[in-house]
């Protein structure tokens, strides 16, 4: 019998822009129907076929600093002049009714979030070689080179962060870093402190 989950796991994905982090979380949403995925906030246009409320939830700048100033937002980063940002409240509901919420944030809003949530699950996803970021980026055909270049430079930065998360996950094959992030959820489900409830039961502790 799978008893529910008393708190959610707090997951946090991250990685430098055109790794593919967009396909492996939907990839892995497919074949996983419990994990809620935060819609994150931003100020940044959309791209082509990107729908607001299911990429991201597209706001303007001056809603996004409101949003600030009540201290709505778990964390909130600045990255390539936009704002990006993920809901508090939202999250809270949703890991309080013992529902597993995932998070897709750059290496600042997850500094952020380790400070606020040290329980949460840092995974870092990385490309299988540098020339193959810059192959996915430039056959995106949606940056100018200067903005590639940008984006190339920014990886580099965010590399060196690295060491801060829990896991890392090379994204050669979609299918392979998909299986690879559901052996972490696995694994984190099985620690003892999230199971205190079932032993305490099996014993009658």
């Amino acid at each position: 019998m799978i008893r529910k989950k008393e708190k959610g796991q707090l997951i946090v994905l991250s990685g430098p822009s055109g790794v593919g982090k967009s396909t492996v979380i939907a990839e892995l949403l497919g074949q996983r129907r419990d994990i809620y995925f935060s819609v994150s906030y931003t100020t940044r246009q959309p791209r082509v076929g990107e729908q607001n409320g299911v990429n991201y939830n597209f706001v303007s700048r001056e809603e996004f600093e409101g949003m600030i100033q009540r201290d709505e937002l778990l964390e909130y980063a600045e990255y390539v002049s936009n704002y990006y940002g993920t809901s508090l409240k939202t999250i809270q509901e949703k890991l309080d009714a013992g529902i597993d919420v995932l998070l897709d944030i750059e290496v600042q809003g997850a500094a952020k979030v380790r400070s606020r949530c040290p329980d949460a699950l840092f995974i870092f996803i990385i490309p299988p070689s540098f020339e193959e970021l810059s192959r996915r980026l430039h056959g995106r055909h949606t940056d100018s080179e200067e903005v590639i270049q940008g984006r190339l430079e920014k990886a580099r930065q965010e590399a060196t962060e690295i060491s801060k998360y829990d896991y890392l996950v090379i994204n050669d094959k979609v299918s392979n870093a998909v299986s690879e992030i559901e052996s972490i959820l696995t694994a984190a489900q099985c620690r003892v402190e999230n199971r205190k409830s079932i032993y305490e039961g099996v014993f009658a502790l």
